[in-house]
């Protein structure tokens, strides 16, 4: 019982320090955002290494569901996307396509809807822009902004509580494919009790909980032969980010030709039902330049893109971005399809490595890395050997000093040295993992680690 004295001060500990960045620091208070946030790291870390028996991790996820509960009444002090997600929902709740057209256009013209103003307007962080948020989102901001009509946090309340189902599924079905795969169950903790899930998830109001959710019990039905459903689940969690895409091609060999053709064909009837109520003769157009966009215009803590941007300006003096982005996401999907077919032995129990290898080869090569599209390597590494995601995951909160100066601008020191950590914790990985396939095959020989 000794070892057990020390638990419930830590976890109120750690639930303390969650509420503070949740509810203290605004985005300009690095370090009253740096600090607490390194500390949870910490706790968390110890939390899973001193933690052996079941009572122990449930002990831990029960610390994480609190912290979870109190930041769902906690405002995204550290984001501003929560404006266009209300914004979005008024649209909706008013019979209105919110890809149809631009913000300015309801203000210039000066229709009438409720919610709608310029006040809001005003705090849109991409007001020339179309929306980009597919439909499980969608729905989430109608119904948010219908219950509480008049009321940006009532509403912003409701979008976590859904957020917040969603992780306590994600933390359920994790340890139930933990224990499928005759994983260590608290690996779980490596998830229920990471700051940068719980902060941005819950506390930023970003739907990668939602999507997870959806693939991880589309995972789930796949390993289980259940392939309808897992089709379902796959197309709600394509329909809440669009990620999800980039895994399909890793399903063809293990499903076989036949099987994936059946799973994709059905996988596209679910995604037309859940895109049908937005479909219209713009959306494609429209949500199509929001993407396009996305790869020509935005910036952010990038890696190999910002290499070959400074080789651009050496040779041309000015930011080639509108073709190194595009180019950059066609070598993205090149190497997944490759990847797929020089893939040896695919089996349920290495998806989680490719659909790792997946996002860890988009976010290197995608012009814009914020700290919640780190969420899905953190998902995916607790299944693997791997562990850089997880330094990633703390060298990348300190990205948010750029907001701190009095004009925005990126620290090229903390990017470089983000960077730099994670390339030298993914060459351990990968030698930790190759020496341990070495030395578990049957023709092994000592002299093979020293090649």
């Amino acid at each position: 019982m000794r070892k057990w004295n020390w638990y419930p001060a830590i976890g109120l500990l750690f639930i303390i320090l969650s509420a503070y960045i949740g509810f203290v620091p605004q985005q300009s208070d690095f370090l009253s955002i740096i600090l607490p946030y390194l500390s949870i790291c910490l706790l968390g870390l110890c939390a899973y290494w001193q933690s052996y028996k079941e009572e122990q991790i449930r002990f831990w996820i029960s610390i994480a569901i609190v912290a979870r509960v109190i930041l769902v009444f906690a405002p995204p002090n550290l984001s501003d996307d929560i404006y266009r997600f209300l914004w979005d929902g008024y649209l909706l709740n008013a019979g209105i396509n919110p890809f149809d057209e631009l913000p300015s256009y309801y203000i210039e013209n000066k229709v009438q809807i409720q919610g709608i103003n310029k006040v809001l307007f005003e705090q849109l962080n991409s007001p020339e822009y179309f929306s980009i948020y597919p439909p499980v989102a969608q729905f989430t901001f109608a119904f948010s902004t219908w219950l509480f009509p008049s009321s940006y946090y009532g509403a912003t309340i409701i979008m976590k509580l859904f957020l917040l189902a969603f992780e306590i599924g994600n933390i359920y079905i994790i340890t139930k494919l933990l224990r499928y795969f005759q994983l260590p169950v608290k690996n779980v903790l490596l998830y229920a009790l990471h700051p940068l899930i719980m902060v941005e998830i819950i506390g930023n109001l970003h739907f990668e909980g939602a999507m997870i959710f959806f693939l991880l019990f589309a995972f789930w039905f796949l390993v289980q032969q259940k392939w309808p459903w897992s089709a379902v689940f796959m197309s709600l969690s394509i329909a809440s980010k669009l990620l999800p895409l980039m895994f399909l091609p890793f399903l063809v060999r293990r499903l076989g030709w036949k099987k994936a053709m059946m799973y994709f064909s059905f996988l596209g009837v679910c995604l037309l039902l859940l895109f049908a109520p937005l479909l219209s003769n713009v959306f494609f157009s429209n949500f199509g330049n929001s993407l396009e966009l996305y790869f020509r215009r935005f910036e952010f803590n990038a890696s190999i893109f910002y290499l070959v941007r400074w080789v651009g300006y050496q040779e041309v003096g000015y930011n080639l971005i509108k073709y190194i982005g595009p180019s950059l996401a066609l070598f993205t999907l090149l190497v997944i399809l490759l990847a797929t077919f020089l893939e040896r032995s695919p089996s349920w129990k290495t998806f989680p490595v490719v659909g790792l290898l997946a996002i860890t080869i988009y976010n290197f090569n995608t012009p814009t890395v914020h700290p919640w599209y780190i969420c899905l390597p953190i998902m995916w590494c607790i299944f693997t050997e791997y562990r850089y995601p997880l330094v990633w995951s703390v060298f990348i909160f300190f990205t948010y000093i750029n907001y701190s100066y009095p004009d925005y601008h990126e620290n090229q020191w903390v990017i470089w040295i983000e960077y730099i950590g994670v390339w030298l914790m993914l060459l351990y990985d990968f030698t930790k993992v190759r020496d341990r396939q070495l030395s578990s095959s049957p023709h092994y020989r000592p002299q093979d680690l020293e090649t």
